[in-house]
């Protein structure tokens, strides 16, 4: 949390919509993940990365795609958090988190 009151407020202005819903609840996704007795702390980077958008299950609606990584202890996540966007509110459709291993 310090590292983001820390960036530049030019940075935090040129942030994409929904992209400070997205850092919380990708903590709160990759903290339900790794579960309560991990013992490490939660760290997701600052970097919101807009992904192109998909098609709703129905209708002909698109859901804006964001893309985030975090870290517990030495394993790496990279999350995609999938919201619709409706005027200057987010609401969280759909979410998918994925540790980077190799198999």
């Amino acid at each position: 949390m310090l590292a983001v009151l820390a960036w530049p407020a030019a940075a935090r202005a040129a942030d994409p919509q929904c992209a400070s819903q997205a850092r919380e609840q990708a903590r709160a996704l990759l903290a339900f993940h790794v579960g309560p007795d991990i013992g490490s702390p939660v760290d997701v980077a600052p970097d919101v990365r807009v992904l192109p958008p998909v098609r709703a299950l129905a209708g002909s609606h698109r859901f804006a795609v964001l893309e985030l990584w975090g870290s517990v202890y030495k394993a790496r996540y990279r999350m995609r958090l999938i919201y619709h966007v409706l005027g200057p509110d987010c609401v969280l459709m759909g979410q998918e988190i994925f540790e980077a291993s190799a198999p």
